[in-house]
C-alpha cells in the first residue's frame, strides 16, 4: 500500500513536472539560447517545485505553530528578512542549480578517476535489499536507509562546523540569529552551504542514491529543519523526542552559552548536533535535553562581551564571514 501511495506520488509529480516544463520553462530556453541545458532545466523544474511545496508547509502549518505557541513572543521581522532571502534562495532552487554546475562537473571528475583506478561506488539499498526480503512496501525502507545514512553524515558535518576555529568561522552566521524561526534554516554562509552541498554530492554518489530517492531525502530533511527551528514551545513527548529533532532540542542547540560551547567560556563545541535523528548525539553523548528554553545566538554578540557584529544584511553577513575565515573580524 504504502509502495502504490508513493508510485501514485511519483506519477502525479512527474506529470506536473513535465508539465510546467513544456509550458513554462521550455518555451523561454530556446530563444535565449539554452537549448543545450534543457535536461538540466528539466531537473530545476522538479527542484522548483519541491520547494515550492515546503514553503506552502512552512506558512500554512509551522507558521500556525509559531503564532499559537511561540517559544519567543514579539520577535522581529526586520531581524529574520534576511533568513527570508536565504530559504527562497535555497527552496525556491536557485543555489541548488548553482551547485550542479559548480559540484557535479567535481564529482564526475573523481568517479570517474576513481574509475579509472578501479575504484567504484556501490548500490546501498542492493547490498541491503535481504534484510528486508519478503516485504512488500520496499520504497519506504530504502527512504528510510537513505535518510538514516545522510543524516548520520550530516551530523559529523555539524560537529566538524563547531569543532574547527575556520569552520565555525563560516557557520557563526547561523548561529547569530537572535530572533530564531522557521525560516533560520537557511542562514547560511554560501561558502558554508558549498561545502556541504559537496560531501552531500560525494556521499550520494558513492552509495548509489537514485536522483529522485536523493531530491526526497533533500525534501524531507529541509522540511523537517524548518520545523526544528520553528519559534515554537512544540515538543514530541518523551519517546519520540528521542527518535526525531524535536524544536525544543534544537533550540538548545542554539542557545546562547549552551548550543555551541564546551568546557568553559568561549570554547568550541556544544551539543544537540543532530539534524533529524537524536540517536546520533545519544550514541556519542552530545545530547542535551535537560536544559530550558533560553535565548538564541552567540555569547559575543552579547553587549557586555564584546558585541560583535554580525552582519545586519545578507551581503554584510556574506562579506564578515569572509573577514573572519581569514582572521579579519
Amino acid at each position: 500500500m504504502l509502495d502504490d501511495f508513493l508510485s501514485a506520488f511519483s506519477v502525479w509529480f512527474g506529470d506536473l513536472q513535465q508539465a510546467l516544463f513544456e509550458t513554462a520553462v521550455q518555451p523561454l530556453m530556446y530563444p535565449m539560447g539554452l537549448g543545450n541545458l534543457l535536461e538540466d532545466a528539466y531537473t530545476a523544474t522538479g527542484w522548483l517545485m519541491v520547494g515550492v511545496i515546503q514553503l506552502l508547509l512552512m506558512l500554512v502549518f509551522i507558521g500556525a505553530l509559531q503564532r499559537w505557541w511561540p517559544a519567543e513572543p514579539g520577535q522581529r521581522w526586520r531581524a529574520m528578512a534576511p533568513d527570508v532571502f536565504y530559504t527562497l534562495l535555497h527552496r525556491l532552487g536557485v543555489f541548488r542549480v548553482a551547485m550542479f554546475f559548480m559540484v557535479e562537473p567535481l564529482v564526475e571528475r573523481l568517479f570517474g578517476w576513481g574509475a579509472v583506478h578501479g575504484v567504484q561506488g556501490f548500490q546501498l539499498d542492493a547490498l541491503v535489499a535481504p534484510l528486508w526480503q519478503g516485504i512488500t512496501d520496499t520504497a519506504w525502507f530504502s527512504l528510510l536507509l537513505y535518510l538514516v545514512v545522510f543524516d548520520f553524515v550530516d551530523y559529523w558535518i555539524h560537529r566538524g562546523q563547531h569543532a574547527s576555529n575556520r569552520w565555525w568561522a563560516l557557520h557563526a552566521l547561523h548561529h547569530s540569529q537572535r530572533d530564531m524561526s522557521m525560516w533560520s534554516d537557511n542562514r547560511n554562509h554560501l561558502l558554508d552551504d558549498l561545502l556541504r552541498d559537496l560531501i552531500f554530492a560525494f556521499t550520494a554518489r558513492a552509495v548509489g542514491v537514485a536522483p529522485g530517492q536523493f531530491v526526497a531525502v533533500v525534501a524531507i530533511t529541509l522540511t523537517l529543519e524548518s520545523l526544528s527551528h520553528a519559534n515554537t514551545r512544540l515538543r514530541f513527548g518523551a519517546v519520540l523526542d528521542k527518535l526525531l529533532v524535536d524544536p525544543r532540542f534544537h533550540r538548545v542547540h542554539h542557545a546562547i552559552g549552551i548550543g555551541h560551547e564546551s568546557h568553559g567560556k568561549g570554547s568550541l563545541g556544544g551539543c544537540n548536533y543532530a539534524v533529524l535523528f537524536p540517536v546520533w548525539d545519544i550514541l556519542f553523548g552530545t545530547a542535551n535535553y535537560r536544559s530550558p528554553i533560553e535565548p538564541t545566538g552567540i555569547r559575543d554578540q552579547l553587549p557586555h562581551e564584546g558585541g560583535r557584529d554580525y552582519g545586519q544584511t545578507v551581503l554584510a553577513q556574506q562579506w564578515l564571514g569572509l573577514k573572519r575565515l581569514l582572521g579579519r573580524a
